[in-house]
């Protein structure tokens, strides 16, 4: 199984550390991805540097720090990507209260996009950054169209690695930075009731995508061998006596097309 996450905009930058080591992220082996990886790395220093680096990168003077430490940013200590990204998705996924087990399983297989790295591992040791998917670097183009081109024969590779599901929590332009395989692969689109119809929700859907995430990696390896398995985890999740108040529902993929894991919320 494979778990697919956004990035936090927001991160908790190491105070201690070694610095970035592209030789060890997911990947590395992978020539066109490391020489991807350093060439973003040396355009983000040098936009960070600019007068205007905080229109460039699209924030305010309130990230002016964060932006300032970019310069610096292959000499910055860094950690494992669980405790770098903070956020609402990560903190419902609670890594460090994972099972032992499930946190093994969880630094390999669940993948974070990144606009700065392409993808990492969960378990893979990066700096604080400051970049977007959305922002827009000078003489290149949008990252999301960027990367894909980059990291799609490496990712392609390594999801036939893994013959099972691909459940994917990306959204917006994250999405766009890899196509997983459409035959098993579901996207986790999260609903709420409200007087009787289902609406779309921004508000709760990254923590319930964080908590699905959560669900699948402290399922035993065994039960989330398939599609259909990996579905029923979470649909037990929110029976009753389960920890979720949540009903689940499939809409199956098929070989052009991934299919939906649809979560509805009750109303509030």
């Amino acid at each position: 199984m494979l778990i697919l996450l956004p990035p936090s905009e927001g991160k908790t930058a190491p105070a201690s550390g070694r610095p970035l080591d592209l030789s060890d992220l997911v990947l590395a082996d992978d020539p066109e991805v490391t020489a991807a990886r350093t060439e973003l790395l040396d355009r983000l220093a040098r936009v960070s540097g600019r007068e205007d680096a905080l229109e460039v990168l699209g924030v305010g003077a309130s990230l002016a720090a964060e932006v300032e430490a970019n310069r610096t940013i292959t000499q910055n200590p860094a950690a494992a990507a669980h405790r770098v990204y903070t956020g609402v998705l990560f903190d419902a996924l609670d890594y460090a209260s994972l099972p032992a087990a499930a946190r093994t399983r969880a630094r390999r297989r669940a993948l974070v996009f990144s606009a700065l790295l392409g993808v990492i591992a969960l378990g893979d040791a990066i700096p604080a950054y400051r970049l977007s998917i959305g922002a827009k670097l000078p003489d290149m183009p949008g990252l999301g169209t960027w990367w894909k081109k980059r990291l799609t024969p490496a990712l392609d590779a390594f999801a036939e690695e893994d013959a099972g599901p691909v459940v994917d929590c990306r959204s917006g332009g994250y999405a766009s930075q890899w196509k997983a395989p459409s035959g098993r692969t579901v996207t986790v689109d999260v609903f709420q009731m409200k007087a009787g119809r289902r609406t779309v929700v921004s508000h709760f859907a990254k923590h319930t995508r964080g908590l699905v995430a959560r669900e699948l990696l402290a399922a035993p390896a065994s039960q989330v061998r398939t599609l259909e398995e990996a579905v029923a985890v979470v649909e037990r999740a929110g029976s009753a006596g389960g920890p979720h108040d949540w009903s689940v529902e499939l809409v199956e993929p098929t070989a052009r097309k991934a299919g939906s894991l649809q979560v509805i919320l009750p109303e509030r």
